[in-house]
């Protein structure tokens, strides 16, 4: 049995389900009743657990509920993408209390972005009055970042993003002065929302971003591999044979040239058909349009040709296709498996699923949510919390 010991485990048992009551964290951990009493106390006074209604009793003391206190403190979501930001409030158990979400300029640089992103974020917490303290933020980027310095560190999309300290922006707001600032790139926190308040249980996936650009999150074992320097699951970059198209990262034969949005997007309007978005392409799709059903289906099969070799080296039990693209799923999804079958082995294939996102358009933020909940409510940072309540 694993050590679940100290204060910080027992929260987390009672979080995931799996502990109700003081009898059932005994059980689970081993503790004697006093030590358990003492630890539970410790979390109710800091206002991470409350003692909920009696249970019935099977006899002797009735056993008392225990419940995760979600109001204990909320915390900030941003994705932001190329051309949109999305921003929303969450309680700990990862219920939107507010959002806002808005299209901004291509290539808005990051001082006139941040600073927006502030003050919607000033007012999004005065309109919900009085509210618990920030206890954490979740920001997701796309490209690669780096998430101990809290800076984005290649992304070809964000020009002028890469190095720059975006922790203290969050300090300007009121209640957010010492609240911890998460990154993780957008394919990341994708892949974390799927793991967060679905009540399924992805032990190995592929979670694949399809939007303007193409990356991929990949979860193994039930956790997500990020990979030696956080590159883990850079699809959209890999050179394809016989590619001689250039590429918005400034190299050639890149996968996004024939599969990614912003490439369908060109040649839907070189036929004819203005767009200004992938979303734009995507609704043409979803209406009917032919161009637009074909681009969409072609960007799977290149996208499933690559996916076949990730599939064949890991084994997933399920591919989930999320971003823009993943709302037109059957579509484009059908381009995917027409791919993937015709190059994985029958092994790897035979139990695979293809899904799509579980919280569909708002995934990222939800990933972001739970990059921040499950880091300040990890075991850890709890009992680290708790100590300098005694101290």
């Amino acid at each position: 049995m694993p050590d679940l010991s100290t204060a910080g485990d027992l929260l987390e048992l009672v979080r995931s389900g799996r502990a109700h009551t003081r009898s059932d964290l005994q059980r689970l951990t081993g503790l004697s009743r006093t030590a358990v009493v003492s630890r539970v106390h410790a979390l109710v006074e800091a206002g991470l657990l409350l003692y909920g209604e009696e249970l019935a009793s099977t006899g002797g003391r009735p056993p008392g509920a225990l419940v995760f206190n979600q109001d204990a403190g909320i915390v900030l979501a941003v994705a932001i993408g190329r051309s949109r930001s999305q921003l929303a409030v969450f309680d700990l158990d990862g219920r939107e209390l507010a959002g806002d979400t808005r299209d901004h300029v291509v290539g808005l640089g990051a001082e006139d972005l941040m600073a927006q992103v502030v003050e919607r974020f000033r007012a999004m917490l005065a309109g919900l009055g009085a509210v618990p303290r920030v206890v954490g933020v979740g920001l997701s980027l796309p490209g690669i970042v780096d998430p101990v310095r809290l800076v984005s560190v290649d992304s070809p999309v964000m020009g002028g993003w890469d190095g720059v300290e975006l922790a203290p922006y969050f300090a300007e707001l009121p209640g957010c002065e010492h609240a911890p600032v998460f990154l993780a790139n957008d394919a990341d926190v994708l892949a974390r929302s799927e793991l967060f308040g679905t009540g399924v249980t992805l032990r190995d996936a592929l979670v694949v971003k399809a939007s303007t650009g193409l990356g991929m999150g990949v979860i193994a074992d039930g956790k997500i591999l990020a990979g030696h320097l956080g590159a883990a699951g850079e699809i959209g970059h890999t050179r394809i044979d016989g590619n001689d198209r250039p590429c918005r990262c400034g190299s050639v034969g890149c996968l996004e040239t024939l599969a990614g949005g912003w490439a369908l997007v060109n040649r839907l309007n070189a036929s004819g058909v203005e767009a200004g978005h992938v979303r734009d392409l995507v609704a043409f799709a979803l209406q009917g349009d032919a161009i637009a059903r074909k681009l969409l289906r072609e960007s799977g099969r290149h996208l499933g040709e690559l996916l076949a070799v990730a599939i064949n080296l890991l084994n997933p039990q399920a591919v989930v296709i999320g971003g823009d693209m993943g709302a037109a799923f059957e579509i484009y999804t059908a381009g995917v498996r027409e791919s993937v079958y015709a190059r994985s082995t029958a092994l790897a294939t035979r139990d695979l699923q293809f899904l799509p996102a579980a919280h569909g358009d708002s995934a990222g933020l939800v990933g972001c949510a739970a990059l921040a909940i499950d880091n300040v409510l990890s075991p850890a940072a709890v009992d680290a919390h708790l100590a300098t309540l005694s101290a």
